[in-house]
């Protein structure tokens, strides 16, 4: 059952989303929701390599400069970050404010907070669980020069 959570990131989802233990969430993703200019839905995945929460009302995200949810953001300012863990769902509703960086290949965008929803299941749904968060491998290494790349886009 879905249930708005506020306007601010909780501080759990905080500390995920901070890059303090990122080592740990390196063959994570998380979805990307943005508008196009058709008004559909465009999504795309991220790692959590290229999204870091500054505080509760703020995200950076670095994403290739080139691709459609760049262009979706600079045109229509609005995403939804998705993020799927065991137990529960949470959807976080951002507009994306200022003007993005260009750090060479890839765009930085400063996203504000907007709405928080989490979405679990209801007693009603029986013992059906999510049982994991969205992963994908090999993980990266920290060494690798693109890992750098995108992590000094969002740390500059």
């Amino acid at each position: 059952m879905a249930r708005q959570i506020g306007t601010a990131l909780p501080p759990d989802l905080l500390a995920a989303l901070s890059q303090s233990e990122l080592s740990s969430r390196l063959d994570g993703a998380l979805p990307l929701v943005t508008l196009d200019a058709a008004s559909r839905p465009h999504p795309m995945l991220c790692s959590y390599l290229e999204v870091l929460a500054l505080d509760p009302a703020t995200i950076r995200i670095a994403i290739a400069a080139s691709g459609g949810t760049a262009q979706n953001l600079k045109a229509r300012q609005v995403a939804t970050l998705i993020v799927v863990d065991p137990e529960r769902t949470v959807y976080v509703k951002c507009r994306a404010v200022g003007v993005p960086l260009r750090v060479g290949a890839l765009e930085r965008f400063v996203l504000k907070v907007e709405e928080v929803i989490e979405d679990a299941a209801d007693p009603s749904e029986g013992p059906v669980r999510i049982t994991s968060g969205i992963s994908y491998g090999p993980a990266p290494s920290l060494d690798d020069p693109r890992v750098r790349a995108t992590l000094d886009a969002l740390r500059t």
